[in-house]
């Protein structure tokens, strides 16, 4: 009698214990879904660095996007835009964006090389035919590949923003290709930019951005390149009179966030952001085309001498050997941007 007693107590306990078990296992379980309910409601605060200034096409698209993710959310993602490299310079900021101390940035593709390999591809000279030939690439689905593949660094690509095309300026008389013969140009710290420089007879000089003024002015080089917007706003036009318009490479923006940001979303709020990111493309590459053309207009008006390449053959064999020296490293890319001719 008592061992049917005993068992029958145990039993009771274990049923009981079994329940609270159970009961603990549900509210995990609906908290979990309450959890992804309270992700998507949550209110965030954000920052989004730029180093061009609070004019420049890339931070009006910036603006665009902050405020598209603010009216989608009724408020409730706030995303404050900083310009003029407030926040630090390019390198620094990217660093701030792989430990989230930083959520947003826009950066040049340029040094995205660094943390995705593929990125290199736009530092590759003549490349691109035209504007529409790029776009069709960065919209075609290598392009998204492309943004994707910067997860592997703690950063996630929303979108591309226009930059143009770059070409060169110097202080001497620059008219065709001979003329660069000798001439030492300042590049970015960047392998591909260092042999084209050199295939097309001139010689590579890597300086930062900032340097690039004084260093003209006092001939320590002789010339640099860059796009319109760039050559008028930075005053280079001043010191370097002579542009030739070769458009060399086309090194689109990115517009990235940090993946640290990224992760705490809920999914519908980052198909919100990556959405409200496609659509403020449209308003930088007006502001791009706009700007483009106002600089270029003040840099004549203030007596540069701007000369328009008719032929780029003679260019494009001169740099034959730097992409051969690259194409195996950049197949898959090249092969993507050819897709993109037809």
């Amino acid at each position: 009698m008592k061992t049917l007693k005993k068992t029958v107590t145990v039993l009771s306990v274990l049923a009981i214990a079994g329940g609270v078990l159970a009961g603990c296992g549900a509210k995990e379980t609906a908290g979990g879904a309450e959890g992804e309910k309270k992700a998507e409601g949550k209110k965030y605060t954000f920052r989004l660095a730029d180093t061009h200034p609070a004019d420049y096409p890339t931070v009006i698209g910036d603006k665009k996007f902050a405020e598209l993710v603010s009216e989608r959310t009724n408020g409730r993602i706030k995303i404050d835009v900083f310009p003029g490299a407030q926040l630090g310079e390019e390198k620094a900021v990217l660093e701030q964006v792989q430990l989230g101390a930083i959520e947003f940035t826009r950066v040049s593709s340029g040094p995205l090389g660094e943390f995705s390999k593929g990125f290199g591809v736009f530092s590759l000279p003549y490349v691109f035919d035209s504007d529409q030939h790029l776009w069709k690439f960065l919209e075609s689905d290598a392009g998204n590949k492309m943004l994707d593949s910067l997860e592997g660094a703690k950063m996630k690509g929303l979108a591309y923003y226009s930059s143009g095309a770059r070409s060169f300026y110097s202080r001497k008389p620059l008219t065709s290709l001979a003329d660069l013969k000798g001439q030492k140009i300042r590049v970015i710290q960047n392998k591909i930019n260092i042999d084209l420089v050199a295939a097309l007879g001139a010689s590579a000089t890597p300086m930062p951005y900032g340097e690039v003024f004084s260093s003209l002015q006092t001939g320590v080089i002789d010339a640099a390149e860059n796009n319109f917007p760039s050559y008028q706003s930075s005053n280079h036009f001043e010191v370097a009179k002579n542009m030739i318009l070769d458009g060399h490479q086309r090194v689109p923006e990115v517009l990235l966030i940090s993946q640290n940001a990224w992760n705490k979303l809920g999914e519908e709020d980052r198909k919100l952001l990556k959405q409200a990111a496609l659509d403020s493309v449209k308003t930088q590459r007006e502001a791009w085309d706009k700007y483009e053309k106002e600089a270029e207009a003040k840099v004549r008006a203030a007596g540069a001498t701007i000369t328009e390449v008719k032929d780029l053959k003679p260019w494009q064999d001169a740099v034959k050997p730097v992409i051969d020296k690259y194409r195996a490293e950049y197949k898959e890319a090249l092969d993507a941007i050819d897709a993109a001719r037809k």
